[in-house]
């Protein structure tokens, strides 16, 4: 798959001599933002992700194929699917959960039971906007056959994202067969990050999103009787970044978004 990258990397090609474009060597592995030194606040944990939380098994199925215009029902495909299991594969019990929406209108199932019980009864997954229903029977239909039920029924959390403007969103190319591959992906350790799972078709701002995530160790200030003091609290979560328009454009040409990413 062709891929389109910022349009300093354009420049930067465009200014080098043939022999030196003969020469020069595969580009170098993506770089996290923290080592690019973007300030962000905190202290990192040893993998800033999610994993850092003893237990937690992310896994992705990322669908990619075809290019040109769009047909629908053919492609191209740029969408796929991310499940996040707090306490891994082997262990179905609950953990505590609350959900927020700070705005937007994106889709989650399962959020009244989670205000009811204050409970998360199995994985969370994120995929495009229209596939999730069929997300949502799988991780039921995966419940069921490893008797991972916390009751006798089952309302997991999907989250969506839209991705129609990179993928054939209504072509439904995401199957249940690509939900339990995430679920048999699932591990700890590093965490894929970018165009991958349930961010592969995502938009940030005009330029490339996806999925990322982090663990930052921040100070908690104290309230109440215990106003004056403060002690450390790590924050542990996944993200889909997605947001269509970028608000100004950039005066710099190099940070000016894609006009379009096939």
């Amino acid at each position: 798959m062709p891929h389109r990258t910022l349009l300093c990397t354009l420049l930067l090609m465009g200014s080098l001599s043939p022999q030196a474009r003969l020469s020069a060597q595969p580009a170098p592995a993506p770089q996290r933002a923290r080592a690019l030194g973007v300030p962000f606040d905190g202290t990192p944990g040893p993998l800033d992700a999610i994993t850092d939380v003893r237990g937690v098994a992310v896994g992705n199925t990322t669908l990619i194929t075809g290019n040109g215009k769009l047909v629908v029902g053919q492609g191209p495909v740029r969408t796929g699917v991310t499940v996040v299991l707090p306490r891994g594969k082997q262990d179905s019990d609950p953990v505590y959960a609350a959900w927020f929406r700070q705005n937007g209108n994106g889709e989650m199932t399962g959020t009244a039971w989670i205000d009811e019980s204050g409970l998360l009864e199995g994985p969370v997954a994120i995929t495009n906007t229209h596939s999730v229903g069929v997300v949502r029977d799988a991780l039921i239909a995966w419940q069921v056959k490893g008797n991972a039920t916390a009751q006798d029924w089952s309302l997991p959390v999907v989250a969506e994202t839209y991705d129609g403007w990179l993928n054939d969103i209504n072509g439904f190319h995401v199957h249940p067969e690509d939900v339990f591959h995430a679920l048999t992906d699932a591990h700890s350790g590093p965490v894929p990050e970018g165009a991958v799972g349930g961010g592969t078709g995502m938009i940030c701002y005009g330029f490339k999103g996806g999925i990322g995530t982090a663990s930052p160790r921040a100070q908690r200030r104290g309230r109440g009787l215990y106003r004056g003091r403060s002690r450390a609290v790590q924050l542990r979560a996944p993200s889909a970044a997605n947001h269509r328009r970028c608000p100004r454009r950039p005066r710099d040409p190099r940070l000016r978004p894609l006009r379009h990413v096939p």
